[in-house]
């Protein structure tokens, strides 16, 4: 199944504007990740999603590919349904994070294969909570799944509750995951789900997915130790050249 990587790439942050253009050891860091996620055997294509006449053009200056995208869209999911459009041939798409410049191949692969496979129409990642301030720190999402590996839940709150035990004794039953957003989808869903309306689930916990779920999809949960790091300030851009 031919299977298309796209980057959502936004000007405007809060926390960090321009952060795509920033600079990460002599390339952009929209450029670190793009020569990364091509790199990637699982993906046959890969294209920057954009509504930014600096970014589109910066894209083009180092060699990848970009697509001009609405100004209109809410989420990184319906700027890829966008792109995906102009990709008929194409049956898996997944959904790159433009701020993560260290995303492993594995990762990758892992997102990709349950989709070839027919396990699901979204797959996503989770790995194990080993700290504590994570385990009940509701900017970390939480996910739980059944025995096919198919997402029953994420939320901000700490889930499952384990009613019999004392808080303090929660992480050493390392049965609590954390979310992480790297999304693969099937394009037909992906086209299926960008239009859908906003659910209430998702309007209270300010989670997306919740949507898809909602609407009856199937979410695949894989399994990864090692965390993604990404830029979501100056201060980790600081972090990520030492990293390099």
């Amino acid at each position: 199944m031919k299977t298309l990587g796209i980057i959502p790439a936004r000007y405007a942050s809060t926390r960090f504007p321009g952060k795509p253009l920033a600079d990460l050891n002599g390339k952009s860091l929209i450029q670190r990740v793009y020569e990364r996620v091509m790199a990637a055997p699982a993906l046959d294509e890969v294209v920057v999603a954009t509504d930014d006449q600096r970014i589109f053009d910066h894209v083009l200056d180092f060699g990848g590919k970009v697509h001009m995208t609405s100004e209109t869209h809410q989420s990184g999911t319906d700027r890829c349904a966008e792109v995906a459009l102009s990709f008929p041939d194409y049956e898996v798409v997944l959904n790159v994070q433009g701020d993560e410049p260290f995303l492993d191949y594995e990762q990758i692969e892992k997102v990709a294969n349950p989709l070839r496979r027919g396990l699901a129409e979204i797959a996503t990642l989770a790995m194990p909570i080993k700290d504590e301030t994570e385990l009940f720190n509701p900017n970390v999402v939480k996910v739980v799944y059944n025995a096919q590996k198919l997402a029953l839940y994420f939320s901000r709150s700490t889930i499952p509750y384990l009613r019999n035990l004392p808080k303090e004794e929660w992480l050493a039953q390392g049965i609590h995951y954390r979310h992480i957003g790297l999304y693969g989808y099937l394009r037909s869903t992906l086209l299926e789900i960008a239009p859908l309306p906003m659910a209430e689930l998702e309007q209270l916990e300010a989670l997306e997915q919740l949507r898809w779920l909602y609407h009856g999809k199937s979410i695949y949960v894989e399994l990864t130790n090692q965390a993604i790091v990404g830029v979501d300030t100056p201060e980790d851009l600081e972090k990520a050249k030492n990293l390099l």
